[in-house]
Order: C-alpha cells, then structure tokens, then sequence
C-alpha cells in the first residue's frame, strides 16, 4: 500500500511539482493551499505532512509552524512527521519551534524532497 503524504503549500506551481514528483515516486498525495486538509487527518490518516510556513490564508499571525506545534502537541496526530517548507533563511529555527521533524529550504532540490520524505516513510 502506498504511503500517503499531505502537501500544504499555497504557491501552485511548487505544491504541483511536489505533487508530480511525489506521485512518481509511488506516494499516494493529497494536497491543498490552504490549512483545510489538516481537518482530515483523523479520518485520513497521513504518513507525513509537508506543510509550507508562510500560507497567504492566515489573516493573523498564525503559520506552518503554529500548525506543526499543535500537531506535535496532539497524541493523536504527534506521530505523524511533519516537514516545514519555507524560503526564509531561519527555516531551521522556525522547524525547531515548531517541533517540526525537519525543514526543507526553497528553492529545494528535487532528490532531497524525495530523501526526506523516504526517510519518515520508510
């Protein structure tokens, strides 16, 4: 069975490309711009969430790494890896805080996002 992996990012071209890159990859990928997604986890169980830092629906100062802490903070979803993917020079930091589990920096090569995603799959 295909490991299933969640891809919140709101650029389209880049959440396209992980999509295809993903998929060609044998991953099962649902992806959405904005934060919606997360509400199914429950019920969709994912193996690893990619979610980017900076989403344009936040009207606050709410981000991927409030998202990444309030996943990490909940035993039903704290297992779950989390990648936190953001062009910003402190990416590592912001992961960190987020109890993310790693960072992927933009622009990102294409054999370290199948790495990452290999790694918290396998």
């Amino acid at each position: 069975m295909a490991k299933k992996v969640f891809v919140i990012e709101d650029d389209r071209d880049i959440r396209e490309t992980i999509v295809y890159v993903l998929e060609e990859e044998g991953f099962e990928v649902r992806s959405s711009e904005s934060s919606k997604l997360l509400k199914s986890v429950d019920t969709e169980k994912p193996d690893i969430i990619l979610l980017d830092n900076w989403l344009t629906e936040w009207k606050s100062d709410a981000n991927g790494q409030q998202l990444s802490k309030e996943l990490k903070s909940n035993p039903a979803t704290s297992h779950i890896p989390v990648i936190i993917i953001s062009a910003v020079s402190n990416v590592k930091q912001i992961a960190e805080a987020g109890m993310a589990d790693a960072f992927l920096m933009k622009p990102f090569d294409v054999n370290e996002l199948i790495s990452l995603v290999n790694k918290f799959t396998a």
